[in-house]
């Protein structure tokens, strides 16, 4: 009898520290732990009896039991690391799209500083060729000239680009017509120049030169419109430059 009282002793204390361990036992386990806690250290030939016959019931739940918590602990490991991983993907994902939005922005950036290094070359390349333009003095003195021998002169004196609107002054103001003179105001000319004695500052030949004429006429239109084609513009506007 004693040695069955210490059996089940013995297994008390395997159930105890089983239900410490596990917060996840069964109704009938923790009923059992109950027991096994609170059962006084001697007992009756019953009660002897009784507890041994639970301690043999308890000897197959523990295993089964401790197999859960085991299962349950994996299991809540997992869901742990599952989360730690989520947590590192979600910010090497934020970390991406901050990288990406930097790297798109300074490609747009760059984009946009080329485009604007452009257009200042091709404006730097606009000033060039009007200042390139040929000097009137390289032309042969006629004692006439015809509109096409006139706009043939033009076309070596002014950019290609700002040729139309320069035609489209000119052919307003004077009919391409190098004596013209304004019967009420004076002006004279191709571009119309009011006093005609301006364009002495290009050459002294301005009445007879048409080169001349054109010269000073595309300073003039550079100094007060930028070009040709703004002076254009403006014309169409006022109807006059």
């Amino acid at each position: 009898m004693r040695a069955l009282l210490e059996g089940n002793r013995v297994s008390r204390i395997s159930v105890r520290g089983f239900a410490v361990a596990s917060a996840t036992a069964v109704t009938t386990v923790g009923a059992v732990v109950g027991v096994a806690s609170g059962a006084p250290q001697t007992a009756s030939n019953d009660n002897v009896e009784a507890t041994a016959a639970d301690t043999t019931l308890l000897a197959d739940i523990p295993a089964g039991q401790q197999a859960q918590v085991q299962t349950a602990s994996l299991t809540q490991q997992a869901d742990a690391q599952s989360a730690q991983a989520s947590a590192a993907a979600k910010k090497s994902a934020e970390e991406s799209a901050r990288l990406q939005a930097a790297k798109d922005a300074k490609s747009k950036k760059d984009s946009a500083d080329q485009k604007a290094k452009e257009a200042k070359d091709r404006e730097q390349e606009q000033v060039a060729s009007r200042s390139a333009t040929r000097d009137p003095s390289s032309f042969p003195v006629q004692s006439s000239y015809s509109v096409d021998e006139v706009k043939a002169i033009a076309r070596q004196i002014v950019p290609a680009d700002q040729f139309q609107c320069f035609s489209n002054i000119v052919n307003n103001e004077s009919t391409w017509n190098y004596l013209a003179v304004n019967s009420s105001s004076g002006a004279y000319g191709l571009v119309q120049a009011l006093p005609g004695s301006k364009m002495s500052s290009v050459g002294s030949d301005w009445r007879t030169n048409p080169a001349t004429q054109i010269k000073w006429g595309l300073n003039y239109m550079n100094d007060s419109y930028h070009s040709p084609c703004g002076a254009w513009s403006f014309w169409q506007a006022n109807s006059w430059y």
